[in-house]
Formats: structure tokens, C-alpha cells, sequence
């Protein structure tokens, strides 16, 4: 076989029906351009058995149960043997020619290169308000060029640029304190909207509210870590109206890019809940700190 051209992590916390799905879609990828794939895994032994007999050509790599996301990212950077590295989620469905289309963006001249992400879960309302909720800002169409934040979640980077910032990926935060180090460092991130994925899954409204709030908690109290006791106590209170910045934000966001505003209408419900525990969950990370959050994010 063929040396691999690009790298794709995928970690694994959701179980094996969104698993399979990412992974099918990647094999597909493996006809096109040489991939390692590599899904670093926190469930355990009966998934990686499926995994390894459904997609023997994936490289699993076991984990704790506590290992958080960022710390599952880490460990399949530092297994990672292609030139180019990429990330995309469990539930994330890339399309065909999207291994090509990143390293076509990083032969461009990037460092990191990131694309839009549209909604493929698409069944119910409760389906968009998830969605919405949290990827308003990516849904194309998109501005190109030279940005300073990338998502998460369909972004490559070069592998010379991870190894420079290992600091970065390895103090257990999200993409954003990444982005902003290479950034910092004179690295080129490098937004290409024409690079879509789909992200299909599905929640119980107990579950997303839960998982808004974990986030929110971990993002913050990750972010206050070594802020004064004053400051934590002043962000805390100021993070009251997070709510309803968050609910114009979103509900502007989704008008102006004149796309779904159908499915918005109906999820309007559904966000007031879910964006009052995203601001819940931030006031509590601010105030009494992250706590376990992390490691209960999916």
C-alpha cells in the first residue's frame, strides 16, 4: 500500500451507528486518495471489535473512558504518519473528493485549512435546533480566504505545523486555543467554504441540553482557569445575558444567509432552552470552575 497522503483522526465517543457511518464514508475516500485513518477510541473493547472487523484498515487506538476529545485528538496527532493531518467527528459524513479538496487547500499555501459544515440530520425539529445551535456560524455560504478561527470538525493542518505547536494540542483544550496559537506563531489559516461535510446526529432534547451545558461549562472554566477570583466573579455575572446574545446571534445568522429559514421558525422553541444552558453552563464555568465537564463532552 501506497504511503498515506493524509491522515484523518476520528475519535470515538458516540458508539458504533455514528461511528460506522463517518468511517463508511471514508472508505469510500480510500479509492481516491491514500488515507490513514485513525480513531482514537474511549468505549472500549465491543467497538473496537466492530471496528476492527467492519474497517480493518482503521488504526484504533485505545483510550481511558475519562480521555476527553481534545486528549483523544492529541494522541492520534502523535500517531498521525501522513504529511497532512485532518479532523473531522464520529458523526461527521465527508463527501466524495473531500480528502482531495483538503490537500489541494493546503498545497495552496495554508498551514490549516478549514471548510463549512451542513446539517444531514435532518428529520425533525428537534434535529435543527441542534444543529442550528451550534453550527449557525458555519453554514455556507461562508467568507473565503485567510481567517483567524478554523471548526473543529473539517479542518486539515500540516503536519510540520502541529509539530511546532505540540504545546498547543497537548494542554487538553478545544481547536481554539490551537487556531489561535498557530496563529500567534505565523501560521496561515486559510477558510474554504467550498469544502462541505455533513454532520447527522441525533439527540433527545435532555441530551442536548445536557451536552450545551457541559461545553459551555468546560469551554469557560478552561478559559477563566487562571484568571483572579474578581474577574472570574465579574464574567460570571456578565455571562447572564449570554442567552438572549446568543439566541439574536444565531436567529440573525440563520436569516441573513436566507437558508433554512423554514426549519428556523420551527426550532425557535427548542433554542430558547438550549441556549439558556449554554449560558448556564458558561456562568457556572466562569464561577465554580470546569470541573468533570470535559470528560463528559460527546
Amino acid at each position: 500500500m501506497s504511503a498515506p497522503a493524509l491522515s484523518v483522526v476520528v475519535p470515538s465517543v458516540n458508539g458504533f451507528a455514528d461511528l460506522e457511518r463517518a468511517l463508511e464514508a471514508l472508505e469510500r475516500e480510500r479509492s481516491r486518495t491514500a488515507l490513514e485513518v485513525l480513531v482514537p477510541d474511549r468505549l472500549g473493547g465491543v467497538l473496537r471489535e466492530q471496528v476492527a472487523r467492519r474497517f480493518p484498515w482503521v488504526t484504533v487506538l485505545p483510550a481511558a473512558p475519562d480521555t476527553t476529545i481534545p486528549e483523544l485528538r492529541a494522541l492520534a496527532f502523535r500517531a498521525a504518519a501522513a504529511p497532512a493531518v485532518a479532523v473531522i467527528e464520529d458523526h461527521v459524513l465527508v463527501p466524495p473528493g473531500w480528502a482531495a479538496a483538503m490537500l489541494a487547500a493546503l498545497a495552496g499555501g495554508a498551514d490549516a485549512v478549514g471548510g463549512a459544515v451542513e446539517n444531514a440530520a435532518t428529520e425533525t425539529v428537534l434535529d435543527w435546533a441542534a444543529f442550528l445551535c451550534e453550527y449557525s456560524q458555519l453554514l455556507p455560504p461562508l467568507p473565503a480566504g485567510p481567517v483567524a478561527g478554523l471548526t473543529g470538525n473539517n479542518t486539515a493542518y500540516r503536519r510540520e505545523a502541529l509539530a511546532a505547536l505540540r504545546t498547543a494540542w497537548e494542554a487538553g483544550r478545544w481547536e481554539d486555543h490551537l487556531h489561535a496559537a498557530l496563529v500567534t506563531a505565523g501560521y496561515r489559516l486559510v477558510q474554504h467554504p467550498e469544502i462541505v461535510v455533513g454532520h447527522r446526529k441525533h439527540y433527545t432534547v435532555a441530551e442536548y441540553t445536557g451536552q450545551r451545558f457541559l461545553f459551555a461549562r468546560a469551554w469557560a472554566g478552561m478559559r477563566a482557569r487562571e484568571w483572579s477570583p474578581a474577574r472570574r466573579a465579574v464574567t460570571g455575572l456578565l455571562a447572564l445575558a449570554l442567552p438572549l446574545v446568543l439566541y439574536v446571534r444565531i436567529v440573525r445568522t440563520v436569516w441573513r444567509k436566507r437558508r433554512h429559514r423554514r426549519e428556523l421558525v420551527r426550532a425557535l422553541p427548542l433554542l430558547v432552552l438550549f441556549v439558556c444552558a449554554w449560558g448556564l453552563g458558561e456562568v457556572t464555568g466562569y464561577t465554580a470552575g470546569a470541573g468533570q465537564a470535559l470528560r463528559q463532552v460527546r
